[in-house]
């Protein structure tokens, strides 16, 4: 795999062992920050739930990861981030449309998501993958306190 500006990157399954350089970029990434125990948790306890991490093969280096819930036909995610050392490189994207790919593959047909209203970077990703703006959920994020927007996608099966 690779990105659209060519950087290498592989898709692995995420493992305990990852968590260090995970939860770094989680902290780097967002006000709000998943605990490593909240990871523990998704990859231990939640059958719906699929976390995967973007490697530069040749360094072994995780520069990012994507977490996901497959949950009948939908596919629901639940956190997206890339070192900020190692963005604008197309790594977020090329995580969302695999995790698109691998949603589609598993017959889920639509796809779901929240993103903080002001978050235009993370919009117009989403946006480029084919999510629309469906509604606003009030309130919904906190540090600071700011409304999501709902973002869907039909028929990823297609």
């Amino acid at each position: 795999m690779g990105s659209k500006q060519g950087l290498k990157i592989i898709i692995t399954k995420m493992t305990d062992d990852d968590l260090n350089k995970v939860v770094e970029i989680e902290e780097a990434s967002f006000n709000a920050p998943w605990s490593r125990r909240m990871f523990l948790s998704e990859l231990s306890g939640n059958p719906f739930s699929r976390l995967y991490t973007a490697r530069i093969p040749d360094k072994d280096e995780i520069v990012g990861y994507i977490c996901f819930w497959l949950v009948f036909e939908e596919l629901h995610l639940m956190n997206l981030a890339v070192h900020p050392y190692w963005r604008r490189e197309g790594i977020g994207e090329e995580l969302l449309r695999w995790a698109v790919l691998k949603g589609r593959e598993a017959g889920a047909k639509t796809a779901t998501l929240e993103v903080r209203s002001s978050n235009d970077a993370a919009r117009g990703l989403y946006e480029k993958v084919g999510f629309k703006p469906r509604s606003i959920r009030r309130n919904y994020y906190s540090n600071p306190k700011e409304d999501a927007v709902i973002m869907r996608t039909e028929n990823i099966s297609n």
